[in-house]
């Protein structure tokens, strides 16, 4: 398990001890249903999403504690906390994640890659271990996160039709479930503004049971669905254009799409890497003289990366097989002339 007992009931005293905790926590699935599953379980506090590429909790967040009056700190599946954000507060701060551990003082650190370096277990399934609830957000945010859950049996269970597979491949049942489905919907809606997005997780606070949104059955459902359906229209359009960027005799995807769309590069990434899972793939947004771009592969891609920023201006970084990065409209011809040297 990747919380040992002491670990799940340190975590689990940290939120009973404490009467208005601030959540910051990433924008994708496995950062919103971790989240969500503490919040429910403590039922008060406040959530703070950091919509980033990179995600970091630094300086510019400090604010929030005070404005919040928070007497306690969750930082949720975020990759970079600074040492200056916990040294400019004057609260207890709580750590989990699954990211490349970091060391810091006065910060409580919960890190499966801390005793194992290769367990990136979803922040989501450590969470769920800590409030043993709500699985159907559990299952939601571990499958978000291309993992299943050794849980998957008893949500099977508890929700007859969501998953009809026994595939121990994730991407079959982000793909080809209703599971699946409703995770593109908590994904989808994070996207756009941001006075929008925390509308949106604030609902989900309230919704109780899947076919609250899956069929509309409350008005909260009703809500976050239409705002998925208007998101899914421009989805939809640019998947299609990605799978006419799969040549046979190309091992890379390579799909680069224009600033003025929303950003999915994420989501298009995952879905292209399922249709085509031989192929390195790399979903791009052009913006402001800048690729930015998800990358997906069977193999590990971190690597690869890693060589290719070498000598450009660009940055990057993340999962063994899934990560994240900026590269400057210059150099990235250069960049993907040694993507394919090494594939």
């Amino acid at each position: 398990m990747p919380l040992t007992k002491e670990q799940v009931d340190k975590i689990r005293d940290e939120l009973d001890n404490c009467k208005n905790p601030l959540f910051f926590f990433h924008d994708d699935p496995d950062g919103l249903c971790s989240f969500l599953l503490l919040y429910k379980y403590k039922g008060d506090g406040h959530g703070v999403i950091v919509k980033r590429a990179t995600p970091t909790v630094d300086g510019q967040f400090v604010s929030k504690v005070a404005e919040y009056n928070a007497d306690k700190v969750f930082i949720l599946d975020i990759a970079v906390v600074d040492q200056e954000f916990v040294d400019s507060i004057n609260v207890p701060v709580i750590w989990i994640d699954h990211h490349q551990p970091l060391e810091l003082t006065n910060t409580k650190i919960f890190n499966p890659r801390i005793k194992n370096k290769d367990d990136g277990t979803p922040v989501t399934y450590m969470c769920h271990q800590v409030v043993q609830e709500n699985i159907w957000i559990a299952a939601v945010g571990c499958i978000g996160d291309w993992y299943i859950p050794d849980f998957m049996d008893e949500f099977k269970k508890e929700y007859p039709g969501m998953v009809e597979m026994d595939s121990k491949d994730p991407g079959d049942i982000l793909f080809e479930t209703k599971l699946g489905y409703l995770v593109r919907i908590f994904s989808f809606v994070l996207k756009g503004k941001t006075s929008d997005v925390k509308k949106c997780f604030k609902v989900l606070t309230r919704v109780k049971e899947p076919d609250e949104i899956l069929k509309q059955k409350s008005s909260q459902g009703k809500f976050v669905y239409r705002k998925f359906l208007k998101i899914n229209e421009g989805y939809t359009e640019l998947i299609e254009a990605g799978k006419k960027c799969a040549k046979d005799d190309d091992e890379l995807l390579l799909y680069i799409y224009n600033e003025n769309k929303m950003s999915f590069s994420s989501d298009l990434s995952n879905e292209l890497l399922h249709r085509y899972p031989k192929k390195l793939i790399i979903v791009g947004r052009d913006k402001q003289n800048e690729v930015k771009m998800s990358l997906r592969y069977y193999k590990p891609v971190r690597d690869i990366l890693k060589k290719a920023l070498i000598g450009v201006e660009g940055y990057g970084g993340g999962h063994e097989c899934a990560c994240g990065a900026n590269v400057k409209k210059d150099d990235f011809k250069r960049f993907i002339e040694s993507i394919r040297e090494q594939i």
